[in-house]
């Protein structure tokens, strides 16, 4: 009875002492006795023990001693097993990490406490080595609905609208086209951190949503006001890539502060909102409807970044919802992007047409015409 007691006291002061090291921490930091920074004794004694022994209770793990197929890990590279292999086998550090965090939440559970985040991030259940498998598939399928959404887009003006000699009619059509592969380059790196969080997926991750978040701002003021002249982009787009830049490498090379990338991140959010919502108000654009749809679902979307939540069943949280809510989203985007190209097409076309009609050509091959107070005469080729 004595012995028994003495246990469950044991286990209460453990689950104390990570109770205090998680709310102390905050945020950012709260990998408690688990963290890289190696906080809680009880936590960092599980870890060392398993990465010395490479085994915690009957559970082993041979990559903590050697590689999957029976060589040292301290071979010579050419020895070593693909990396390919390597990428599908989580190393010893990452798998003891996981296996005391499961035990440490098995424990709280018994004792009715309720998860905590481990590193900022709540205890996720592997599927098939995969670290969060609804977010991986979800940023999947986000991927594949801006393939889709680019890939017509690109159809349309190439295939679908008139063109000019020297390109399309549409003046913000390699504006799209960057942000579509920027979007593409997004969704992989995010597909790939939440199969595998590690250091260098990270800070991919991180990085590609920070340039897809400051290029929509950015797409977003030069559509809204009009920026076609491209001296007038260079100057809108030089001061927010500067930020972008320097904000990426603080983040990559100085401190991955989460707090302050979220805080850049919902502002530069806000801002491209607003400016796409008063847009739509003043322009009587005829797809504006879709736009304000965006604007407002992407709104309340983005709420689903800043409150958060413990994964149901170990699988589904806040953010995985943030891109379960993305999908539909991107369709209506790429949707309102599609019309608005033709809406602009037919706009300078029949400005074209019409100029056409009225300009008188003269014997030599050139037209000559009074527009805005300006005499122009143009040769025509």
């Amino acid at each position: 009875m004595v012995r028994k007691w003495l246990k469950i006291r044991f286990v209460l002061l453990r689950v104390v002492d990570d109770v205090v090291l998680d709310i102390g921490e905050g945020d950012c930091g709260s990998w408690s006795s688990l963290s890289k920074d190696g906080d809680g004794n009880s936590g960092r004694s599980c870890v060392n023990q398993c990465i010395s022994s490479g085994c915690i209770g009957e559970k082993c793990f041979p990559q903590c001693n050697s590689s999957s197929d029976g060589g040292s890990v301290h071979n010579p590279w050419y020895t070593q097993e693909p990396l390919y292999l390597k990428w599908k086998q989580s190393d010893c550090l990452s798998d003891c990490r996981y296996y005391c965090m499961i035990d440490r939440e098995r424990e709280r559970q018994s004792l009715g406490l309720e998860p905590v985040k481990y590193h900022g991030k709540w205890p996720f259940t592997r599927v098939l080595g995969l670290q969060e498998p609804v977010s991986v598939a979800l940023s999947i399928l986000n991927l594949l609905m801006h393939f889709s959404g680019w890939l017509s887009f690109y159809i349309l003006l190439q295939y679908k609208l008139p063109l000019k000699q020297d390109g399309t009619y549409y003046e913000y059509t390699n504006l799209w086209h960057i942000y579509g592969f920027l979007s593409l380059n997004s969704w992989f790196w995010s597909a790939v951190f939440h199969s595998r969080d590690i250091d260098l997926t990270e800070k991919l991750d991180y990085s590609s949503a920070v340039a897809i978040l400051g290029y929509s701002l950015i797409v977003s003021i030069m559509r809204s006001f009009r920026v076609r002249d491209e001296a007038a982009r260079v100057m809108v787009a030089a001061p927010l890539l500067a930020f972008i830049a320097t904000h990426t490498m603080y983040l990559n090379n100085y401190k991955m502060d989460y707090g302050w990338n979220m805080q850049v991140c919902v502002v530069m959010a806000v801002a491209q909102l607003l400016i796409w919502a008063i847009w739509a108000g003043v322009s009587h654009h005829p797809s504006r409807w879709k736009l304000w749809f965006v604007v407002i679902a992407g709104g309340l979307a983005m709420l689903l970044e800043i409150y958060d939540f413990p994964p149901y069943e170990g699988f589904v949280d806040a953010h995985a919802l943030w891109h379960a809510s993305t999908i539909p989203l991107t369709y209506l985007w790429w949707s309102f992007i599609k019309d608005d190209a033709v809406y602009r097409t037919a706009d300078l076309t029949k400005k074209d047409h019409a100029i056409d009609s009225i300009v008188p050509v003269d014997s030599n091959g050139a037209t000559g015409f009074l527009f805005m107070g300006f005499g122009c005469r143009c040769e025509i080729l």
